[in-house]
């Protein structure tokens, strides 16, 4: 969620396909690759431009990173997992679970913003808890509530509770933990991110109650979210799965936009699309490719950036 952003960074991928080191807990991930990685990039980078272009149509600045094929980094297009930005000029980096995602962090993505006005003055790196398989994929695995400090985050391979802990003595958060599970082959599986199960705006949060199996955790983010007086819309964990949990509010000029993909927005219901509309200009855009072969959507794309 957010205050106004000044800006976004974005990664155009170079090698853009199925991840197999991260598909063994990123249930979202297809694994039919009927599809040969060229065409795949070339779809992949289509549904990103297309993206871009819609944000930019809000009002909204895109910083684009153009990757290189220097380093395989299939997952470069979801920056927000190794680095978050804050109000006072700090960043954080962040260890990945993924060995073939750490070359992902890349000091070429801070001259690139220098470059573009945007100035970092501190930088806390966590990634060397990497040595101690301990792992936090920012804001894959805390979505943040800027406003009254709070970090929800859901335990999993990705999300070590240690760090949550740390970061949020680090930046001055609340963190609210708890545990999300979705059924994979008849099995109740760890939600790999956060981000994917729940979405939080300045005045409502998107949601899948029904991926917290623990009632007492369940009515623990339900009584905070109603604490900081947000809407409550929920989604059934079919609509997790099609990625509606996977969005992002950005607000420019003190207008708020959600931005998902089509597949998200096309397994809304008349109720949750009126309701979501009562706050938000709702924009969406096809990503089916970098939903089907990276296991993340619209907000995994996204870094906002406060400065």
């Amino acid at each position: 969620m957010n205050h106004n952003v000044q800006s976004v960074l974005m990664i155009r991928p170079a090698a853009f396909r199925s991840n197999d080191e991260t598909a063994k807990n990123n249930y979202f991930q297809n694994k039919n690759f009927s599809l040969n990685n060229n065409i795949i990039l070339k779809n992949a980078l289509l549904e990103f431009d297309n993206l871009v272009s819609k944000i930019k149509d809000c009002g909204i600045t895109v910083n684009v990173f153009n990757d290189n094929k220097k380093k395989d980094t299939p997952d470069a297009i979801f920056p927000n997992n190794w680095i978050t930005f804050h109000r006072d000029k700090r960043i954080a980096i962040y260890p990945m679970y993924a060995k073939n995602r750490r070359s992902e962090r890349n000091e070429d993505v801070f001259s690139f913003l220098e470059k573009n006005k945007i100035f970092i003055n501190e930088i806390i790196d966590y990634s060397s808890a990497e040595n101690n398989d301990l792992f936090l994929e920012g804001t894959g695995s805390m979505v943040f509530d800027r406003i009254n400090k709070k970090a929800y985050c859901s335990i999993s391979e990705r999300t070590s509770e240690h760090l949550i802990y740390e970061f949020c003595n680090d930046f001055e958060y609340m963190p609210i933990v708890f545990n999300s599970f979705q059924t994979y082959q008849n099995k109740r599986k760890p939600i790999y991110h956060t981000n994917v199960m729940m979405c939080l705006a300045n005045n409502y949060c998107v949601i899948c109650l029904d991926a917290i199996d623990d009632k007492d955790e369940m009515k623990k983010v339900i009584e905070s979210l109603k604490d900081d007086n947000k809407e409550i819309i929920t989604i059934s964990e079919t609509q997790l799965k099609l990625f509606a949990g996977n969005m992002i509010e950005l607000r420019q000029n003190k207008i708020s936009f959600l931005f998902m993909s089509e597949t998200a927005y096309l397994s809304l219901d008349k109720d949750q699309l009126e309701r979501l509309s009562t706050h938000s200009n709702l924009v969406y855009s096809s990503v089916k490719t970098i939903e089907k072969y990276g296991g993340g959507s619209v907000r995994c794309m996204i870094a906002e950036i406060f400065n």
